[in-house]
Order: structure tokens, then sequence, then C-alpha cells
């Protein structure tokens, strides 16, 4: 089947070149038939790189988001099966191959693979991207074969399962320029609809992860604000998934909880609620920090037990966001066949 190939990207000069680079030779080689890059309102030379290249360049509304450029470009594509990735990413070889494989059950709907650093130790932030990315694998580790969530960093659909639910969501569940929670509703829609999904965590693109930690929590609290509408659409996820569980979930209630006793301090009978409710917000993230020390067999990691009760809150706050916006955004419900409402 022919695979066509779709990269939403703005403002991704830094990134795109090595991006191209590392998928350009699956058009000669025949296991790519063509590479569209959807370009969302990029002020930057990202244009004018992907033209340099044997590349579609096709342009997205830049107050879109990327599941309106997702959209802009599977569409307008004619493969038979959709590959996504991202413009900061670096396909590794066989990537495409691994996933594709998985499409010769026709049963299969889509597959998705997992992450490799490109954070070097030497860099600046290396520690943070180290961190999180120790955490991915460890989480690609957890997961099955047959999954109800994929990322769109690395991701192949077949054409008619994007065709059957109509694609990305653009409205509810994606924000313009910013992390959404898109690819991970539609994989609960077409997980829902009797699509199956599988995961293979052979299947790696090499990631640019974040080195900023004031980006990164601002990443993590519009993830936050998305969760709230995913969830408001996919109640039963809010549970946990292939990807994340309970305890992940409960994590940035009980950091919200934790802020809302503070006025607490002034009454006697309830001073020690607000440190109580800290001490096992960060007694929660021990368990995972544990796992990435033997994982890594570095003591460095014991970082990720600080940064996990930070994010907690990060996301907490988005999340608070989201609830008060629910009134003017909340997403439609499902249709009946797929509704998970009951």
């Amino acid at each position: 089947m022919n695979v066509s190939l779709v990269i939403p990207g703005r403002n991704a000069e830094a990134t795109l070149g090595r991006c191209l680079d590392s998928v350009a030779p699956l058009l000669e080689a025949g296991s790519l038939a063509e590479i569209l890059y959807v370009d969302d309102g990029s002020t930057d030379r990202s244009v004018e790189i992907a033209r340099s290249y044997p590349v579609r360049v096709l342009a997205g509304d830049p107050a879109g988001g990327p599941g309106a450029a997702r959209n802009r470009g599977w569409t307008a594509s004619h493969g038979d099966l959709i590959w996504f990735i991202d413009s900061d990413c670096v396909a590794e070889p066989g990537a495409l191959e691994m996933l594709c494989r998985h499409l010769a059950e026709p049963s299969v709907a889509g597959a998705g693979g997992s992450y490799s650093n490109l954070i070097g130790d030497g860099s600046r932030g290396a520690w943070l991207a180290r961190a999180i990315h120790a955490e991915i694998v460890a989480r690609h580790r957890a997961m099955p074969e047959r999954v109800d969530f994929l990322g769109s960093f690395n991701v192949v659909y077949r054409r008619a399962a994007l065709e059957a639910v109509a694609g990305f969501d653009e409205r509810h569940f994606n924000g313009p320029g910013s992390p959404g929670a898109e690819d991970a509703e539609l994989a609960y829609r077409l997980h829902s609809g009797g699509f199956e999904l599988v995961f293979d965590r052979s299947s790696r693109v090499g990631h640019h992860h974040p080195t900023s930690l004031g980006r990164y929590l601002s990443a993590q609290r519009q993830h936050g604000f998305w969760r709230v509408q995913l969830y408001a659409r996919h109640p039963r996820r809010s549970g946990g998934d292939s990807y994340s569980g309970k305890l992940d979930h409960l994590q940035p209630p009980l950091a919200m909880l934790a802020l809302a006793t503070v006025p607490a301090a002034l009454l006697p009978g309830a001073r020690w609620a607000t440190p109580l409710l800290m001490a096992l917000l960060l007694l929660v993230q021990l368990p995972r920090t544990w796992e990435l020390v033997r994982q890594e067999r570095s003591a460095r990691l014991l970082a990720f037990a600080p940064l996990g009760f930070v994010r907690a809150f990060a996301r907490g706050v988005g999340m608070v966001a989201g609830v008060l916006a629910l009134p003017r955004r909340r997403p439609e419900p499902l249709a009946p066949s797929t509704d998970e409402s009951g």
C-alpha cells in the first residue's frame, strides 16, 4: 500500500531540516509515496527549508492548531496509509517499516511507536530531557501491544479509518500553537468505534525533548487544560488508559487540594492539612523515581521526584482553567454507537 507522510510544523527551522533528512531517502527507496509539510503560519525559514526537499508544502490555518494541520495534510494526500511525525522528530531507520508490518493485519487501523532522545548529556537542560525521556521509556515498556492510546509523533493510520471518524477533532482538543489532546481523542474515538490500535516500541523517532523547565511546565499546564475537555467527552478514560493510570490522573487534583487547604493553616485543628497533602504528593513520586533510577542506572534520575511534584501543580492549574472553561467549551457527546458516558 502507498504511504503518505504528513508533517505539521510552525517555526520549525531549528529541527525541520534534520527531520526531512531522515525521511526524504524513503521516497527514493519507494517506502514513501509522498511527503507533505503543512505549515501553520511560520515566520521563520521553515517553508524555505521544506521547499528545498522533495516535499509538497501546504499552508495550514495559523489559528487551527496541529490537529487541523494534520487534517489538512492527510486529506490532501493520496496514500492508503498516512504516517504522521512531528517537525522536531528524526525518524530512525526502519521506523516506518516496523509500523507498516502491523497494518498487514486487516483489522488494525493504526500503529504507533516510541521516542529516542536527541538531547545530548552535555547540552544545557539535558537533565530535564533525560528525566522526561526516561519516564516515557518506562511507560512505553509497560504498554501492551493492543492499546487504546497512540501519540501522533510517530503513528500510521489507515486512510479509511481516518475517513470513518472524520479525522482529528479541530475544535475541542486542539490549541493553536500549543500541546492539546487531539491525538489522544482520535485514538479514543477509533478504539471506541471498534478499530484496533497497535503499539510497537521498536519503531522510534528521535525527539528534541524540552530543556527549559519553564517551557515544560507551561506545556504541562496546557495539557491539563485540554485534558479536561478530553475527559468531558470520554469520561471512562479519566481513570487511565494504555499510557497512564489512576495514580497519574489523581496527582493534579491532589496538588490543587493541597493549595486549597492553605487557608486552613490559620485553624489550630487543621494546620497540618497542607503539609500532609504535600508530603503525600511527593510520596507518590517515589515508585516511578526509583523505577527510573534502576532503569537508567543513574542517581541523577532522583531529580524526577521534585519534577513530578512540581508538574502536578502545573497540570492542576491547567485543569482548573479547563473546568472553568467547560460551560463555553464543552464538546458535543459522541454518537450513540460510540458514546462512553454510560
